[in-house]
């Protein structure tokens, strides 16, 4: 095994976690081969199909779902014309990775650009098309916002009580800031009510017990 090689695909694992695919060697010259053999000498920990972590990397909170989100190509597939990952997290998974509302999930949500096939278990994929306020990186991995991550709860049927504690503690830890934005996001969803975004949201920072700072609608 050659250092040189360990090394490269440091370069190339020290980006995303510690962590890389067989895409990302053979795109460097390194063969499946060669990534099966640094396993077996302990160069390399496989920690998901075709996933890979150099050894002595940390191991991530959320490693599962990085890996997941490497498999999927997330680091390798060219990014929409407006410039969006191609993978971007959603859900309950962006909600886990913001560290908001009580979710378990026992899937991986993630909204893609146009169909995409996949062999990954437990894994959801979202056809959407996103703008790039709608999406920021949390700790590397694209990730709808807080704002955009509330509505996309919303929209996908999230039992209302569990969407309050999320906006309570995206308030309480102020990372909900900007209310208006989320407020048109809703709206497509208060419209299938018969209400308006803003009502939407005031409802739900009533049923969080908490507003964000400067909120003053009625």
């Amino acid at each position: 095994m050659a250092d040189s090689t360990l090394a490269q695909l440091g370069a190339i694992a020290e980006r995303r976690w510690g962590l890389l695919t067989t895409s990302q060697a053979e795109s460097a010259g390194v063969s499946r081969k060669q990534l099966s053999r640094m396993a077996s000498a302990g160069a390399l920990e496989r920690v998901a199909q075709g996933v890979y972590r150099i050894s002595g990397a940390p191991r991530q909170d959320h490693e599962a779902l990085y890996a997941t989100w490497l498999a999927l190509g997330g680091a390798t597939t060219p990014r929409t014309p407006d410039g969006v990952a191609a993978a971007v997290a959603a859900g309950t998974t962006a909600a886990l990775v913001h560290g908001i509302g009580d979710f378990l999930p026992d899937s991986f949500d993630f909204i893609v650009p146009a169909r995409k096939g996949t062999r990954l278990a437990d894994v959801r994929l979202r056809i959407r098309s996103l703008t790039r306020d709608e999406v920021i990186p949390v700790h590397g991995l694209p990730t709808l916002s807080v704002e955009r991550t509330i509505a996309d709860l919303v929209e996908i049927g999230t039992d209302t009580s569990l969407v309050a504690d999320a906006v309570q503690d995206a308030v309480r830890t102020d990372r909900l800031t900007a209310p208006d934005r989320l407020a048109t996001y809703l709206d497509r969803a208060a419209a299938r009510q018969g209400s308006t975004g803003q009502s939407l949201v005031k409802d739900l920072f009533e049923l969080a017990g908490a507003e964000p700072e400067g909120w003053h609608h009625a």
